[in-house]
């Protein structure tokens, strides 16, 4: 979501002055290694072909990525077929019969661990939990997806119209999934948007989630419950007024990184620098790979990425708030937010108050929004302490690490 407001940042700025996106691409802006294009006969010069995506390369950015964990995983494309059982509108919203899928990597472990499922966030794919892998797959059976419309999943058309609509898109979906994978309950982990979604799934399904684990979850609160100031001074401006707009009208910065053609690896690149440069830095190999594998995440064909006005009002505000909603929680529930994270977790302590299940508020230091790539260990053990109960016997294991506080 953050990578979301500061892609809208540099889209609004591009509307008004050319010279900002001259400074931006100043200098020789070429793909990463592994961004290369097909040999063409085209008189275009090679820096001014587009570099092509597909879910074909997203899979083989995802495979490179991946090499980086030791751990064996098995990679499939999981059939949820064109719809919910005895529904008249196809929950992928397409007017194609034609079967979707949902890319799915599931690592070895003791078949008797607890399944652990991790969903991804807005604007990423599971390959972005890579630094978990090998950790987590010691105590779970995990299985990492992506959701549909993302990553190397289906992408079919969105036509969704409502909030309703949206959220039965991602829900329905993820329970398909399910039944294709026969899973009868497990430990469900979300992130961000995935957080939303993973939430939303708990309510509709709550037998099936042993455990639910919100990282840096989005949307508990509405635009109403808590506007900042920044936000009403922002919107009474032109820009403001514009990024609304933009907003509405359901402009994504995937738009400007597929318009960029040859320049959108370095955009990427330039992001993936800015923000994962810090904390438990990335090595070259993994910055390489990781911008790599986001790019062709981001450039393939838009679906799920057209969600967000449904979802969300501008500011990232929900329209269909889970705060609303806490008193209905039926399944243990733990938060975990980074020291530094932009998404407020004061969402979390007020639904705690309303919440008729065991909940917890677990924060990481030296960790942003995307907690588990910023600190992976203070992420691993506050994981771990909220499945206490399912590794171990003694409710005393798995203390929090040093540094890493329940509030």
């Amino acid at each position: 979501m953050r990578y979301y407001r500061r892609c809208f940042n540099r889209s609004i700025s591009s509307f008004t002055s050319n010279t900002i996106m001259a400074e931006e691409f100043n200098s020789s802006a070429t793909a990463t290694a592994p961004l290369r294009t097909k040999k063409s006969s085209s008189l275009w010069p090679s820096a001014l072909r587009w570099i092509p995506s597909s879910t074909d390369h997203i899979i083989d950015a995802e495979k490179r990525l991946l090499s980086i964990v030791k751990t064996p995983y098995t990679q499939e494309h999981v059939n949820i077929g064109t719809g919910p059982p005895g529904s008249k509108v196809r929950w992928f919203r397409s007017a194609s019969n034609e079967p979707r899928y949902i890319n799915t990597v599931t690592f070895e472990s003791n078949k008797e661990s607890p399944t652990l499922v991790m969903v991804h966030g807005y604007a990423a794919a599971q390959g972005f939990f890579f630094r978990n892998f090998d950790a987590l797959t010691k105590h779970f059976r995990v299985i990492a997806i992506d959701q549909l419309g993302w990553g190397g999943s289906s992408r079919p058309d969105f036509t969704c119209k409502s909030t309703e609509e949206t959220e039965a898109w991602f829900i329905d979906s993820l329970e398909e999934w399910r039944k294709a994978k026969n899973l009868d309950n497990f430990v469900l982990l979300g992130h961000s948007f995935g957080g939303y979604i993973a939430a939303k799934y708990a309510l509709k399904h709550p037998e099936r989630v042993q455990h639910l684990i919100l990282v840096g979850s989005a949307g508990f609160t509405s635009e109403t419950d808590h506007k900042p100031e920044w936000l009403t001074k922002f919107r009474a401006t032109w820009k403001g007024a514009l990024a609304n707009h933009l907003w509405e009208s359901n402009f994504t910065p995937m738009k400007v990184l597929r318009g960029l053609g040859p320049w959108g690896p370095n955009l990427v690149r330039k992001y993936t620098s800015a923000r994962f440069g810090e904390g438990d830095m990335l090595n070259e190999e993994e910055a390489k790979l990781l911008t790599d594998y986001i790019y062709h995440t981001l450039a393939a064909k838009a679906s799920g990425e057209l969600c967000l006005k449904y979802i969300f009002s501008f500011g990232a505000f929900a329209k269909s708030p889970l705060l609303q909603r806490a008193s209905e929680w039926k399944v243990p529930t733990t938060f975990i937010y980074g020291f530094q994270d932009w998404m407020n977790y004061q969402g979390a302590v007020d639904a705690r108050k309303n919440m008729p299940v065991p909940c917890e508020i677990i924060r990481v230091p030296k960790a942003g929004h995307f907690v588990f790539l910023d600190n992976a260990n203070g992420f691993h053990s506050a994981v771990l302490h909220a499945c206490r109960r399912f590794l171990s016997s003694d409710p005393n294991s798995y203390p929090l690490s040093e540094g890493v506080i329940s509030i």
